[in-house]
């Protein structure tokens, strides 16, 4: 093929100019772009959330002709959302596994699980922020917690007969740093 055939440089000028543009940008070291924002509901993306209800179909595409990959069967699931698609959001769990599921089955609740990733381990949380307090609870790995607020390093968290202080860094449902109120 003639290289002044390719496809690529066969593009219209303004097409051309587009795509230099775009590379540029995606070239560009150190270039800080925002934050993208979902083009359904202008909230950020990524984000968590989690499920409203004990039956959660992910599916492989955003639509419900899309085959369902996985069934989940825990209300108050965190999961992140990172497109969106009409009435559908694209998610992934603790594990990474992703797909799609309808906006009605999310909650804007914020929810964590407790070291998801580690078997066996239990997580202590704390009547006050501080490691060195008194212990409120002790909960094993994949415990679900209702997060009340959190400071960049501690999150206050409830859930069936406890109330403390966690360290931040021991959920999956917040971010590193994020402050909630």
């Amino acid at each position: 093929m003639r290289r002044d055939r390719h496809p690529i440089l066969m593009l219209l000028p303004a097409r051309r100019a587009i795509l230099a543009m775009a590379l540029a940008l995606f070239l560009a070291p150190g270039l800080a772009l925002a934050d993208p924002i979902g083009p359904v509901t202008k909230l950020p993306l990524p984000r968590f959330a989690s499920l409203k209800t004990d039956r959660v179909n992910l599916r492989e595409g955003p639509s419900k002709d899309h085959a369902t990959k996985w069934v989940y069967q825990r209300a108050g699931l965190p999961v992140e959302i990172t497109a969106e698609f009409e009435i559908w959001r694209k998610v992934r769990d603790s594990e990474g596994v992703e797909g799609w599921v309808l906006h009605s089955l999310l909650s804007g609740r914020r929810t964590a699980l407790v070291t998801p990733n580690k078997k066996g381990e239990n997580s202590k949380i704390y009547v006050r922020p501080s490691a060195s307090d008194e212990l409120a609870a002790t909960l094993q790995a994949g415990v679900i917690v209702n997060i009340r607020n959190c400071d960049g390093s501690w999150c206050l968290v409830d859930g069936d007969g406890f109330k403390g202080y966690v360290e931040q860094v021991k959920l999956w449902g917040v971010y590193p740093d994020e402050r909630i109120e």
